[in-house]
């Protein structure tokens, strides 16, 4: 495992696993543990995945197992939209470290830059000062608006989770979070699986290279571009794959071929979009 050392002075591994769109929790709970298991040592989840305790008795089974420590994890979960303001955020953190069962959360997000994320960000770091939170970021936080937070909050966000893969590569937003020292993190690092990204020709040929999947080419792309990586997948062998993108470098020709694939937009989610918003604002927690 590579690492990549926060703004706090923490190192956090670039490459996780995250569990978007796991809710079946005894699924979910052998998922994390079989990741763990596997290698993987950060771990993304969320308020509104509806699986942080099951994200808790996987790293509790795991720990018993002596499969890791909690000091070799690094886990990751987000603020929901419904409680993104002072008073809400400070008792969702709190939610939070219950159903996870931990003492501490090593990297707290916002998970959408709505309602009032000033005022959430202000609890976050508090929660980050008393040690509960031992870094505080954003998700889905684009250009202008991240650069708003930095210049108007006292702890710049250690992290920005956004959308990055090939065919939506984001240079504007990484040069964004570069000025900053934000470390950009992607979900979504394999497209979803749109755009036909695991039987892509130009991913697969210089997969050929290596002898590594167009999937895996994906996957290194991004990390060697700086930005840390959670794929999700429910199955072991696929876990394997993903984690095994250590032995080899792309050449900067095949970073260029991989270049010309961004079409410069997401076609996952609109961001912009009033509609989005408004869904997002519907979606209740409790």
């Amino acid at each position: 495992m590579e690492y990549i050392k926060l703004n706090t002075g923490a190192e956090m591994p670039m490459e996780g696993f995250g569990v978007f769109q796991i809710p079946d929790a005894a699924q979910c709970e052998q998922v994390v543990y079989d990741a763990i298991k596997t290698g993987y040592r950060l771990l993304d989840t969320a308020a509104a995945y509806m699986n942080e305790e099951a994200v808790g008795k996987a790293i509790k089974r795991a720990i018993a197992d002596g499969l890791t420590t909690r000091k070799e994890l690094f886990i990751v979960t987000k603020l929901w939209v419904q409680d993104t303001n002072y008073e809400e955020a400070k008792k969702a953190i709190q939610t939070s470290l219950k159903k996870l069962d931990l003492d501490y959360i090593d990297l707290y997000l916002i998970h959408q830059p709505m309602k009032d994320y000033f005022g959430a960000y202000r609890a976050m770091e508090e929660a980050y000062k008393d040690g509960i939170l031992k870094a505080i970021g954003v998700a889905n936080f684009y250009p202008a608006i991240l650069a708003n937070l930095c210049e108007t909050v006292k702890v710049i966000p250690a992290v920005n989770q956004v959308e990055l893969h090939p065919f939506f590569q984001q240079e504007s937003a990484l040069n964004n979070m570069k000025d900053y020292g934000v470390v950009p993190m992607a979900w979504g690092p394999l497209a979803e699986g749109k755009h036909g990204i695991f039987t892509d020709p130009e991913l697969t040929a210089i997969g050929n290279k290596y002898g590594k999947t167009a999937a895996q080419i994906a996957l290194k792309w991004n990390m060697q571009r700086g930005v840390v990586i959670i794929p999700k997948s429910v199955h072991v062998e696929r876990m394997k794959q993903n984690i095994d993108i250590f032995d080899f470098t792309l050449s900067d020709e095949d970073m260029a071929v991989i270049a010309k694939k961004d079409l410069g937009h997401s076609e996952i989610v609109d961001h912009s979009s009033p509609q989005f918003v408004k869904m997002l604002h519907g979606l209740k927690l409790h």
